[in-house]
């Protein structure tokens, strides 16, 4: 994935699709539909603001009367990373309709950096073949106060990948400088966020902590899969799963809480040393053994599992069923620490919003896994203290982690 370069001056070009019923090149804005599309001005002061591309200069007026009568106003979606493989996925699930349903109009702002400028501009050309109805605009850019202006949703993606040799310490300073640098810029401009790090939510103060969200999902459906399979079902079958914790080696599938064809999965599986030991560990290591595999990281996934956390958000919760998202602890009913971002089981009514689910069990088991995730966390909190605000940063994470795939 891409690593988004903070410091350098804004690099922005612009593709947008105006309808001539919903909107300008503005953000939720409406406009008289006997106002021409803009025109771009060669200027200089132009060259560093968007300017639109091909087709998506020429309004866009697919049967107009018929079929955006009933269209819902433009949403914001910004991502990072946007000229990597997860985004390669994701972006094109976003625009056809697949997350935000097959009323809902779409602005995509796609954040890179100057080495994968070009690249962006190679993605907004595949957005532009693909003729989604819904996809309304496109922008792309380097400077995060620009592409993270007025959005409604911002995924998180671009950050740097782990490589063979480096230390656990050292990967979350680099990573946490660039989700330091994109909270503040959220804080100035954005509303809801996609993220993995307490420390981009430490330094967007103006945005609501329960606004921010840390990818857990891919786990939860790999662990879906693996109880299906030991089950002899298929995977629908599977609901209630919760991931606990935090998505490293430490993560925690339960299975006590996990229901197959409503039963508890302890009735269904009797094979409770199993659940115990090679389930845990199946789910924590598959994304190790698929590099193996093919030598590469799980970006398609990952991309479905990006858009599945986000159609639980703007979907209603099935009845009796929850969803596991990483989120703020402060006010959980489970006895887990303050002020750290952890995965737990959530509902939600469908408007982007989520309560906690509170009839959860417990036992030794669980508890103790909850525990040892929790203490890595914390861990990982003391180590970046001084990209969020609090003091000088102490490294004593209780044991490092291998690359997945690494020996």
């Amino acid at each position: 994935m891409s690593v988004a370069d903070l410091t350098t001056s804004p690099v922005t070009s612009t593709y947008t699709k105006t309808s001539s019923r919903l909107h300008s090149s503005q953000p939720f804005t409406l406009v008289n539909p006997q106002v021409p599309a803009p025109v771009a001005v060669q200027t200089e002061e132009a060259k560093n603001k968007s300017e639109c591309f091909g087709v998506f200069c020429q309004t866009y007026d697919l049967k107009a009367e018929e079929e955006t009568k009933s269209w819902k106003k433009l949403i914001n979606v910004a991502v990072s990373g946007a000229a990597g493989m997860i985004s390669n996925h994701l972006l094109f699930k976003l625009a056809s309709g697949e997350v935000f349903g097959p009323n809902q109009p779409v602005a995509l702002k796609l954040l890179g950096s100057e080495r994968s400028f070009q690249a962006l501009e190679g993605v907004a050309m595949e957005l532009e073949d693909s003729l989604y109805p819904l996809l309304r605009e496109v922008s792309i850019g380097i400077n995060p106060y620009e592409v993270f202006e007025d959005a409604e949703w911002a995924l998180l993606i671009g950050a740097k990948p782990r490589g063979p040799g480096m230390e656990r310490a050292g990967l979350l300073d680099i990573n946490g400088q660039i989700f330091a640098e994109q909270g503040k810029a959220l804080n100035a401009v954005a509303s809801l966020v996609m993220s993995s790090a307490l420390i981009c939510l430490k330094n967007a103060p103006n945005i609501p902590a329960k606004n921010f969200h840390a990818l857990t999902r891919l786990d939860e459906n790999r662990a879906k899969c693996q109880l299906a399979l030991k089950a002899g079902v298929f995977y629908d079958k599977v609901s209630n799963m919760t991931i606990w914790g935090n998505h490293s080696t430490t993560q925690v599938p339960d299975f006590l809480n996990a229901r197959i064809n409503g039963s508890p999965v302890k009735e269904v599986i009797k094979d409770h040393k199993w659940l115990e030991e090679e389930f845990t560990e199946k789910v924590q290591k598959r994304g190790g053994v698929l590099i193996q595999k093919w030598g590469r990281s799980s970006a398609a996934s990952t991309a479905v599992s990006i858009a599945d956390a986000m159609k639980s958000l703007v979907t209603p919760t099935p009845e009796g069923d929850w969803f596991s998202t990483g989120v703020y602890t402060n006010g959980n009913p489970y006895g887990i620490a303050q002020d750290i971002v952890f995965s737990m089981p959530c509902r939600s009514k469908g408007d982007g919003d989520y309560e906690l689910v509170k009839d959860i069990t417990f036992d030794e088991y669980l508890r103790k896994r909850i525990a040892k995730s929790e203490a890595e966390l914390l861990a990982e909190k003391r180590c970046v203290a001084h990209l969020t605000g609090e003091g000088v940063a102490f490294c004593d994470l209780p044991e490092d982690t291998m690359l997945p795939g690494e020996m």
